[in-house]
């Protein structure tokens, strides 16, 4: 029994020109050329059945479910009811929001119109001196007394 614990490396030879060749025990016999096996004759129990046309036949159509026996109109009714119900909520949130949107379009508008207002009104009463400077020359003369 070998005791090593890893296989050992073969021994490689270097030529001067740095080709590999690698030592190894000297074959005693020509390399054997590998040649498979003649098949096996298969022998049957019976012998094989030629082929024979199959004939498909295809699956029954489904039944169609049964029809109601009567109208559920109830049903109709309530589901009916739901959706037009649901399609009012949706347009009174549609509602509601446009008048929110208007409502706060309105207030800046309004905003808008009372600062232009107001600083028409200043520009009127001298007070945002927008008229332009007034040069005015007194003169007091007292020389007829």
């Amino acid at each position: 029994m070998d005791h090593t614990p890893y296989p050992q490396p073969a021994l490689v030879l270097y030529t001067a020109e740095g080709q590999p060749y690698y030592a190894a025990a000297p074959l005693t016999a020509p390399p054997a050329i590998y040649q498979p096996a003649a098949p096996q004759p298969v022998l049957y129990a019976h012998p094989p059945i030629p082929h024979q046309p199959t004939v498909v036949i295809p699956a029954p159509a489904p039944a169609a479910p049964p029809a109601p026996a009567r109208d559920p109109w109830p049903a109709r009714l309530a589901a009916g009811g739901i959706g037009l119900g649901a399609a009012g909520l949706g347009i009174g949130y549609a509602a509601q929001a446009l008048s929110a949107a208007a409502g706060s379009l309105g207030g800046l508008v309004a905003i808008g119109a009372g600062t232009y207002c107001v600083a028409k009104l200043r520009g009127a009463t001298g007070g945002g001196g927008s008229q332009g400077a007034v040069n005015v020359n007194v003169t007091v003369s007292n020389h007829n007394r």
